[in-house]
């Protein structure tokens, strides 16, 4: 049954512009003024976090948006002691809605004696108070398994269809979507599959964790524009390396599109020496000057499709419907012609 009160939204400050986004987009839906709950989230001198809510929120349905990227242990810490103010504060609701879900490549131990992080964020979430997550592109599906509350996991690939539906349009034909490792096969053939277009494969060897020792392509790219889809790009090392090999293997062009654009360290510059003619990202983690500035980098908006989400949650109406482009395309007003 939808709730009577109204959405609220309050925002930590890992992505702050993301959340004034959000919270445009749900005005226009909503017809009327939707900002964000007026609170200041600071730090003591020592670097302690510290939350004042400066509204009422008892009994309100309260979403908080809140990335755990860069600096991910502060930004974390402010969703939880977030979670506990509004906790106290009587809120009826509290959604956790993270676009960017940090730790979430510590999802299984690979080696003795080490930790499932992703495990423990769950755990810190779940008691702080969150009673629902919603979030972009699990780097391992199996994490909304750690939660005993329910998880949305919202999908960047329609939103990637469109996109290349709209800049390669007259060369569909000749797209090649690349998975850059064979981990990540499924996430590139659901876009494959949107477009209509075949799949390759980078598989990359490693001598230990960080390096890469080689790389060899599984399939035909000759002649093609290569698209590589992944779901993180950190350093950008693999993902320059395997543009590269595609292109030593006969690929006419490369491009990347990939949902959340960690990009720490030397990777902005990487991508602007590479081969890759463009890289596109999403707005999950806040772009950084230096990402903004670079010419063969470009963003798409995530705030349609999590305000869009945000209002079903709250009224109780279907949120797998955002998994189909059908859906988004008319969300994102005209952005991406079909046509």
């Amino acid at each position: 049954m939808p709730s009577m009160t109204e959405p609220k939204l309050i925002s930590g400050n890992s992505n702050r512009p993301l959340a004034m986004s959000i919270a445009r987009r749900m005005s226009m839906h909503r017809g009327m003024s939707v900002g964000l709950v007026d609170a200041r989230v600071e730090r003591f001198n020592d670097q302690e976090i510290f939350v004042e809510v400066f509204e009422n929120v008892r009994g309100e349905d309260m979403f908080i948006i809140q990335s755990t990227s860069n600096p991910a242990n502060d930004n974390l810490m402010e969703l939880l002691i977030m979670t506990d103010a509004l906790r106290r504060s009587s809120a009826a609701r509290i959604t956790a809605v993270i676009p960017y879900f940090g730790y979430a490549r510590q999802d299984r131990r690979a080696k003795a004696r080490t930790p499932i992080s992703a495990k423990l964020v769950a755990n810190l979430l779940t008691r702080s108070g969150v009673e629902r997550v919603l979030t972009l592109d699990l780097h391992a599906a199996q994490i909304q398994g750690f939660f005993d509350i329910p998880v949305d996991n919202l999908y960047a690939s329609p939103i990637f269809a469109l996109d290349i539906e709209h800049h390669f349009k007259g060369k569909l034909g000749e797209l090649m979507i690349v998975s850059p490792d064979v981990g990540g096969v499924a996430r590139a053939r659901e876009i494959a599959k949107r477009i209509n277009a075949p799949l390759a494969i980078v598989d990359k060897r490693r001598e230990k964790a960080g390096e890469v020792a080689g790389m060899t392509v599984i399939g035909n790219v000759e002649g093609k524009t290569c698209i590589i889809v992944d779901d993180i790009c950190d350093t950008a090392g693999t993902l320059c390396k395997a543009a590269e090999v595609l292109m030593e293997n006969g690929a006419q062009e490369v491009h990347a599109y990939i949902t959340h654009g960690v990009m720490s360290g030397p990777a902005v510059e990487r991508v602007q020496n590479s081969v890759m003619k463009s890289l596109v990202l999403t707005d999950s983690i806040e772009p950084t000057e230096a990402v903004r500035k670079a010419g063969n980098i470009r963003i798409v908006p995530t705030a349609p499709m999590f305000a869009q989400a945000i209002l079903n949650i709250w009224s109780g109406t279907s949120v797998s419907s955002l998994f189909e482009t059908e859906t988004l395309s008319p969300i994102y007003e005209g952005m991406y012609s079909r046509g």
